[in-house]
């Protein structure tokens, strides 16, 4: 009985100076497991007389309810000691900034901003948009708009045409957003007020060309329009899309196939260390080029140019876009660069609206 008072007295002191769980599991096993030491005091038992078993059987197995009990409460406390150095040592700096939410992760390309801007201002102005494909006949892209054959823009260096057809023909991809123009005017009745925003493409490449860019043209058809509601609308559109309150604005003479007359609008600016600022200064931009629709463009689609009568612009919106938020090489806006979109994308959640500002 006094050895068995001496163990226990050992495997409790054990158990007490156990500064882990993996000593304190190493003193259960030495008491309790199978080559443990009380479990070999059970083990002798089988040999004991029926009263030594007796005594000693009751003796024995207090001591293990003793020592289970004792490994019990001793890991209770490791874990709580383990828990309290593990959250001391894994504090969290209250005075970081929140991480932002998934909503706010995403950017928005400019071009895709730039794109809902210019919808948001010419809807204010009454203008449905007008879409098309981007594989267009020779026919809608060229004859319609008054392009003679042997223009150069016909020809390989700047067109992308397909194989030739059984018949001849070949499709292309569009070199402006003006099929789209001809495809309203084919499809609808004056009086007409759209724009046309898309994908266009020439074989051209280098700091502010690219083979696939952007384009959004304008057409308005009544009986009454004139140059005088043409100069209106832009220099309306330049206000808002540049965000000043106003701008001056230089008409040049020019000439396209598919306007008559014909005007290239250049726009006051300043330049100043790099930056470009609309609004102010004694320089001139130009931005894009418009005029009176030709009467042969009217009559190829259908339209009385006796009777009515109209006009079109058109712009680049890659073009627009670098001048309105500083990006200096076009062909950045299609490298698919993550950290350039994080420093020029737009929050999601950021809708232009003309009241709340276009690029809040």
């Amino acid at each position: 009985m006094s050895n068995l008072a001496t163990l226990e007295t050992s495997i409790l002191d054990q158990i007490a100076a156990a500064g882990d769980e993996a000593a304190l599991e190493a003193v259960r096993v030495a008491a309790l497991g199978k080559k443990g030491s009380i479990s070999a005091l059970l083990a002798t038992l089988g040999k004991m007389s029926p009263d030594e078993r007796k005594t000693q059987g009751a003796a024995i197995n207090l001591t293990k309810d003793k020592v289970s009990e004792a490994l019990a409460a001793r890991r209770d406390v490791l874990k709580s000691a383990a828990l309290d150095a593990r959250l001391a040592s894994e504090t969290i700096d209250v005075t970081l900034p929140l991480r932002d939410a998934p909503t706010e992760a995403g950017r928005i390309h400019p071009l895709s901003q730039v794109w809902d801007e210019l919808t948001t201002i010419f809807a204010d102005m009454g203008f449905s948009v007008a879409e098309g494909p981007d594989i267009e006949t020779d026919d809608y892209n060229f004859t319609k708009l008054n392009f003679p054959v042997g223009h150069p823009a016909r020809e390989m260096h700047d067109t992308f045409f397909f194989h030739p057809k059984e018949d001849g023909s070949r499709m292309l991809l569009r070199t402006h957003t003006s099929p789209v123009q001809v495809r309203t005017m084919l499809s609808q009745k004056p009086p007409i007020r759209v724009i046309c925003p898309g994908r266009t493409y020439r074989i051209d490449s280098d700091a502010t060309h690219t083979p696939q860019f952007h384009q959004v043209e304008g057409l308005v058809i009544d009986k009454t329009s004139h140059l005088g509601h043409l100069k209106w609308i832009l220099h309306e559109f330049c206000k808002a899309f540049f965000e000043v309150d106003h701008i001056n604005m230089r008409f040049r003479p020019s000439f396209f196939p598919f306007t008559e007359p014909s005007l290239e609008v250049d726009i006051q600016c300043r330049r100043d260390k790099g930056e470009i600022r609309f609004g102010e200064g004694e320089d001139w931009l130009e931005i894009l080029g418009c005029g009176m629709v030709h009467p042969n463009v009217l009559r190829a689609c259908g339209i009385d140019p006796d009777e009515y009568q109209g006009f079109a612009w058109g712009m680049g919106i890659d073009r627009i876009a670098m001048l309105k938020y500083g990006i200096a090489d076009l062909r950045q806006l299609f490298d698919s660069d993550v950290r350039w979109l994080s420093h020029y994308g737009f929050k999601p959640l950021e809708v232009p609206t003309l009241a709340g500002g276009l690029s809040s």
